[in-house]
């Protein structure tokens, strides 16, 4: 569903033609095909309002030769779909992405008798019910999973919050990336170097440049216990101004990685 949204032009019409969708067990098999070359791009998710930064896919993003090219915003609305004939009475699981089944903590408390169970896709859940031909079991996806496979929707709008939105990156081969024309937003990632007020240097850089820090989060280095990297997102109004930033930033970084610069959703 996040990959037909980000996929559509500006008026909603489907923008995929012939372009085929392959779906991928692991978030490292995706960013492993990208970089191989074996599909074009992939849809991922980023963040969610409610759950905050998806930290996998953040070490990929640093970790591997890929770029974000374009993000979409998606509403999230997570529906009960079984087979049809299956009633509501007849479900005793109900399988979807540990994420989404925690956004459903509420419906599961009203439906003890129902097990929740870690599925790796959403989507794929309905997939796996209904190709299992399971009359007891059900999948938590958008309702575009129920219409793709043949499913029937017991239940609309199970999750604990109206206000849920993902934010969802297309990403592509760092060979093949340019930004976005019109461009207002970027990511970044940088390590600062180790001496006193050096982040603080460093924001001074990004607010010199008149750039708006819209987003900063730190993370772990893997292997390097106790040192971190920032995640910033920042809204601009001028490619100048991130050239600036970039420049700036390097005075005070052992590391700085540009993972995208595209038009805010």
């Amino acid at each position: 569903m996040a990959a037909l949204a980000m996929l559509s032009d500006a008026s909603g019409n489907n923008a995929t033609g012939g372009m085929e969708i392959v779906a991928c067990a692991l978030s490292a098999e995706v960013f492993e095909r990208v970089v191989a070359g074996e599909v074009d791009g992939a849809v991922l998710p980023i963040e969610n309002s409610l759950h905050g930064s998806v930290a996998e896919h953040c070490d990929l993003l640093l970790a591997k030769p890929v770029r974000i090219a374009r993000e979409s915003l998606l509403r999230v609305r997570h529906n009960l779909i079984a087979r049809p004939g299956v009633k509501l009475t007849d479900v005793r699981r109900a399988m979807s992405h540990p994420v989404a089944l925690s956004q459903c903590r509420h419906w599961f408390a009203a439906h003890p008798e129902i097990e929740a169970v870690n599925y790796y896709d959403t989507a794929g859940s309905v997939k796996q019910v209904m190709a299992a031909g399971l009359s007891d079991t059900a999948g938590i996806a958008p309702e575009l999973a129920a219409r793709q496979y043949g499913g029937t929707v017991l239940a609309a709008g199970i999750e604990d919050h109206a206000e849920n939105y993902t934010r969802f990156h297309l990403l592509v081969r760092e060979s093949e990336w340019q930004a976005a024309a019109g461009a207002n937003k970027a990511s970044l990632a940088f390590v600062v170097l180790h001496r006193p007020g050096t982040l603080v240097e460093a924001l001074q850089e990004i607010a010199q440049a008149g750039v708006n820090l819209t987003k900063i989060e730190s993370r772990p280095v893997p292997g390097m216990p106790w040192e971190y990297v920032f995640f910033v997102d920042l809204r601009f109004e001028s490619s100048g101004q991130m050239d600036a930033v970039l420049a700036g930033l390097a005075g005070h970084c052992e590391m700085v990685k540009e993972l995208g610069r595209y038009v805010a959703a």
